[in-house]
């Protein structure tokens, strides 16, 4: 039976300033992404989303604390490793796709060189063997005429040129799960439709899993087969991605959906999510519970947990069977 691409199983952690308190901000996560599968992660600011993704490339900053939980890629047990052999990990199983290009190119390297380099830091191939390889991923991702383009520096390239590069540098040594924190922030509309048709193309050529972390419900709608919906550091829904935008069960995402523009009708005041998320406020209960339209007293004391609506798809919500069908 074939290990899922990433497993995540019960994850909490916390934070600390300097002498101050631990302050919770992923509590109690737990996500699976299947072989092949691109799982969107959504929320607004703040809830959790990057802190899942640092923890899953296993990065250990000082002043972070797993306090429990496991996390799988393809099998391997991230929190059980030592720093010396999650190097060799990085970019062979498992690869980052940042928000910001320009900060992940060395300026002063050619193009064609930095993605070599990946190559044969992995022992993939080496010399000219990497070099034309180097060339054929940047083909792969789109970029033309990628043996003149391997020749330019990455300040010769546009926004969308450089996140194709750091895709083709991710993609290099065919990792089992590739993480793509807020990948196309940044870009404009034309561009960023163009990074999403080449990540699903992408997909399905090689059937690279992928962890999509993103605000942008709109581009999660687009590539992902699964979204989870997260909230002041907890899964409040996952589900389908049709399903989900068909058929919001939780209040919060319901508000999510309703805040994104849309061309057939004007902004809805009424739709949108009142409050801010504050973390010193937040109940022992649901944590959505301040700003929630259908709170009741119980909710801000009663902890929640996912509860199957649906096939494959789950809400942290006790009052999801009463609450309206959403439009």
């Amino acid at each position: 039976m074939t290990a899922p691409a990433l497993s995540i199983e019960g994850l909490s952690v916390d934070y600390r300033a300097i002498a101050g308190p631990w302050v919770n901000v992923v509590s109690r996560v737990s996500l699976t992404i299947g072989p092949g599968e691109i799982l969107g992660l959504a929320g607004e600011s703040g809830c959790g989303k990057s802190t899942i993704a640092s923890v899953v490339l296993g990065e250990r900053p000082a002043g972070r604390r797993v306090r429990e939980g496991r996390v799988r890629v393809a099998g391997t047990d991230i929190l059980q490793l030592a720093p010396r052999d999650l190097q060799p990990l990085r970019g062979r199983r498992l690869a980052l796709v940042p928000q910001n290009p320009s900060q992940s190119l060395s300026p002063g390297m050619r193009i064609g060189r930095q993605v070599a380099e990946v190559l044969e830091a992995h022992g993939a191939a080496r010399g000219a063997e990497a070099e034309r390889r180097a060339a054929g991923l940047l083909a792969e991702v789109g970029l033309p005429d990628p043996e003149r383009l391997a020749r330019r520096l990455p300040h010769q390239l546009s926004g969308g040129q450089q996140q194709r590069v750091v895709l083709a540098m991710a993609l290099a040594c065919r990792p089992a799960l590739v993480v793509l924190d807020e990948p196309t922030t940044g870009l404009d509309v034309t561009t960023q439709a163009r990074i999403l048709e080449l990540l699903a193309d992408l997909r399905a050529r090689h059937a690279v899993a992928m962890l999509y972390i993103s605000h942008d419900l709109a581009a999660l709608a687009q590539v992902c087969d699964r979204i989870a919906v997260m909230y002041a550091g907890e899964i409040a829904e996952t589900a389908p991605a049709a399903d989900l935008f068909a058929r919001p069960r939780h209040p919060y995402t319901r508000g999510l959906i309703a805040s994104v523009p849309r061309l057939d009708r004007p902004p809805d005041p009424a739709a949108a999510l009142r409050g801010v998320l504050r973390r010193e406020v937040l109940p022992t209960g649901c944590r959505f519970a301040p700003r929630c339209p259908a709170a009741e007293p119980v909710c801000a004391t009663e902890p929640q947990r996912l509860d199957a609506a649906a096939p494959g798809h789950a809400v942290a919500c006790r009052r999801w069977r009463a609450l309206e069908p959403a439009a």
